[in-house]
């Protein structure tokens, strides 16, 4: 599909590492300029560390790697005028948005802290909010371009199956990845007409940031040994320990090109298998 997304412009969060670096470098590589947003610091209440503002200029680097533009901002998800500054600078010098993909999220690995209503309330201003604010950002200069346009929004394996847990991070990792499913349906709903596309993406565990810390190795050392924790239990059907953010960016450059037109309003695992065990 190179050069099918020339002349795009694609607004991603958490575009510093992981899923949205590598968002950013396949969208750009199919010809897309991209606007890219990541809060780069760190939140009290999670147990690993967030990409840097030297991330986000990495991530750059490799969008002008591709021949692409790239304007990268740092902002927080939670905050919706800090979206709403991000697209603007966007807008300012690329002049539209035809792709959203609303892929910002944390949880905190191990064990509830001391204010556990604090984890709850850190992931859910994040993985559910964070994704309201970025499309309702973005999304009035994508309808007023009357192009059509796709939306992906990143949610889980946890979005389809649920796992047993009183953990208040956990659970609010879950409910948030559920909830852009609802968010999700109502948009593809209403903006069918425009030909705005709106779908979620369910991976099961990526090689991120978020997997690739002092925490999860913890937790994986435990489960080995026979522990019951966040992770134990967990496998793929397929013989596949982890994806690479590569493996979800080229389902997603798939779903926002015109090979997918047709396709709206779909919960797409992207799991190796992992939600039929």
């Amino acid at each position: 599909m190179s050069n099918s997304l020339e002349g795009k412009v694609a607004f991603i969060t958490g575009a510093a590492r992981g899923q949205g670096r590598a968002h950013a470098v396949r969208l750009a590589r199919d010809g897309a300029d991209i606007i890219g947003v990541d809060i780069c610091e760190n939140i009290a209440s999670m147990t690993y560390p967030n990409a840097s503002l030297a991330d986000l200029e990495e991530t750059e680097r490799l969008v002008e790697k591709e021949g692409r533009r790239m304007v990268a901002r740092k902002g927080d998800v939670r905050s919706y005028s800090d979206m709403l500054a991000a697209v603007e600078a966007g807008v300012q010098r690329f002049g539209r948005i035809d792709i959203i993909i609303a892929n910002a999220g944390i949880v905190r690995l191990a064990g509830e802290s001391d204010d556990f209503m604090q984890d709850w309330q850190d992931v859910i201003d994040t993985n559910l909010t964070g994704v309201y604010h970025t499309i309702r950002a973005a999304l009035p200069h994508m309808r007023d371009g009357k192009r059509g346009g796709s939306i992906v929004i990143t949610s889980s394996t946890a979005g389809l199956k649920g796992t047993a847990s009183l953990n208040a991070s956990g659970n609010a990792y879950a409910a948030a990845k559920r909830g852009v499913v609802a968010l999700m349906q109502n948009l593809a709903n209403y903006l069918a007409p425009e030909w705005i596309r709106v779908s979620t993406i369910h991976p099961t565990g990526v090689l991120s940031g978020m997997t690739q810390n002092d925490a999860m190795n913890a937790l994986m050392a435990q489960a080995a040994e026979g522990g019951h924790n966040a992770i134990s239990g967990m496998e793929n059907a397929l013989p596949l320990p982890i994806l690479q953010p590569e493996d979800i960016a080229n389902a997603v450059a798939f779903l926002v090109s015109e090979e997918a037109k047709f396709i709206t309003g779909t919960q797409w695992p992207l799991d190796a298998g992992f939600t039929i065990r």
